[in-house]
């Protein structure tokens, strides 16, 4: 896309901000960066750690 329509350059800076401004959840169980989201039964968002299977929402 032309840098007009994006607002700013779209150089290798801003990947990088992207990715910095990504939040890393943990397992609030064993602490295991391993989190799944999954949908819930009643449309919500809820996580499961994928190294000890506790969930929550």
């Amino acid at each position: 896309m032309p840098a007009s329509i994006l607002g700013r350059g779209g150089g290798p800076s801003d990947a990088s901000w992207t990715r910095d401004t990504v939040t890393r959840l943990s397992c609030p169980s064993c602490g295991s960066a391993h989190v799944a989201q999954v949908l819930g039964d009643n449309g919500g968002i809820s996580y499961v750690c994928t190294a000890c299977g506790h969930s929550w929402s």
